[in-house]
């Protein structure tokens, strides 16, 4: 960069309206965690959300197994709440595909969380 300057702060951002990708991704995540918070008031977790072409992958770890929360049928009532509910908008919360990459949360960092 040679416009950078010695001392100066560089930052960048996005912000991202209704209907965008980006902003079904953020509120999956939130679901995922409203889902685990309401299962276990204590419970840690770590989601991202991604999505591309009816194809919706979540990844990350929680100490909220599977068999106590449905993260893909979230990740489809989502979608369908918020209008993603057909091809026409990208995504089709019904049929879309859906990879699920949700592990136990790692020990070290379980046993740190609840540490403090």
């Amino acid at each position: 960069m040679e416009d950078y300057k010695n001392g100066h702060i560089y930052f960048a951002s996005e912000s991202v309206g209704e209907g965008h990708p980006d902003k079904l991704c953020d509120q999956i995540s939130d679901g995922v965690l409203d889902a685990c918070l309401a299962f276990n008031p204590d419970a840690k977790v770590a989601m991202e959300t991604a999505t591309k072409s009816n194809l919706i992958c979540l990844l990350g770890e929680t100490n909220v197994s599977k068999d106590q929360v449905n993260f893909e049928q979230i990740a489809r009532r989502v979608c369908k709440e918020i209008g993603f509910d057909s091809m026409e908008t990208g995504i089709d919360g019904n049929n879309c595909n859906i990879i699920l990459a949700v592990e136990a949360q790692d020990a070290n960092i379980a046993n740190a969380v609840f540490e403090q």
